[in-house]
């Protein structure tokens, strides 16, 4: 028998993922299961342009505001939720339908984690003292001399998973790409048919710089005074992402809001080519060109859902 379908839109920010991920719900009677590890906490909503509830359409999104942004939560914890979430959508006789551009959390899922070793409380002192004392980037180098892969995939300002990375290779005498290598999917019994959205450089600086301006005049900075407010610390895990870790050093005085969002346009450009680079590693990944929301875009999507057997058909809500 046919395994069940996974369907997964992936690919750089600002490339109509969402969008494309909702026309094949709407087409094929699925439900969006989000694979962006932001998106998971709640209140952080408009930095992360998550769907409204009226933008869903009535289509059944998953795994979004799941998680309390003073929480912890791994990727190996979004595979085991998102895993879960696949069988139950599969059980009612539904499409799954990954969207978002966390790579990680899509290789996670798709290819498995290893469970690591327990932290080691002297070993992270000293790596968080080296940090301290000569900086995050010192650190994010030491770790690029011994897992080239994993410096290119955390970000150089990513202190808790750099140490991580290098408590397991300290711990192991193995890098966490090695690791990887050896994990197992947690949905092996699934087909998974990966589909990228991809635009030219330029188009994606002018999509990021009008969607920053959006995000701005939709009341960005009154919704992170109100989660301050609300006694969330500016240490939690989601400010440090994108658009708010700029936006909050703009409400702390650091630089001018017109310098704010022209930092935010050119640090969405740089992650867009990261994830590019993630994306293109991954196997069997079919790319099409052009917004997810066009037309064209929408048709060869439905193209290759259709020669995996599937019909379109009206959802029944």
């Amino acid at each position: 028998m046919a395994k069940p379908l996974v369907v997964a839109i992936l690919g750089p920010t600002a490339t109509g993922k969402s969008a494309l991920a909702l026309s094949l719900a709407e087409r094929y009677g699925g439900e969006v299961v989000n694979c962006d590890s932001t998106a998971v906490y709640r209140g952080f909503d408009i930095g992360t342009d998550k769907v409204s509830i009226a933008g869903r359409r009535g289509v059944p999104h998953h795994l979004i505001d799941i998680v309390e942004p003073t929480a912890e939560y791994t990727a190996a914890q979004y595979a085991r939720d998102a895993a879960s979430v696949i069988r139950d959508v599969h059980a009612r006789g539904r499409l799954p339908i990954l969207a978002g551009g966390t790579g990680f959390y899509y290789r996670a899922l798709t290819r498995g984690l290893f469970p690591g070793p327990g932290r080691d409380a002297d070993l992270r002192v000293r790596l968080e003292a080296i940090a301290t004392r000569r900086g995050v980037a010192f650190l994010h180098r030491m770790l690029r001399r011994v897992d080239r892969e994993s410096a290119a995939r955390i970000h150089g300002r990513d202190r808790k998973r750099i140490v991580r990375a290098l408590e397991v290779f300290r711990l192991t005498g193995r890098t966490l790409t090695t690791h990887f290598a050896a994990t197992a999917s947690p949905i092996p019994d699934v087909e998974v048919l990966p589909i990228g959205v991809r635009l030219p450089a330029a188009q994606i600086s002018e999509r990021v710089a009008r969607r920053v301006d959006e995000q701005f005049a939709r009341g960005l900075l009154a919704e992170i005074r109100t989660l301050l407010a609300s006694g969330i610390p500016k240490d939690a895990r989601p400010f440090g992402g994108l658009v708010y870790r700029q936006a909050l050093e703009h409400l702390h005085g650091v630089r001018d809001e017109a310098s704010t969002r022209a930092l935010i346009v050119q640090q969405n450009r740089q992650y867009a080519r990261r994830q590019l680079i993630w994306f293109r590693k991954e196997p069997n990944l079919v790319w099409l060109d052009g917004p997810g929301e066009a037309h064209a875009t929408i048709a060869a999507a439905t193209r290759l859902v259709h020669e995996r057997g599937l019909v379109p058909r009206e959802i029944d809500r």
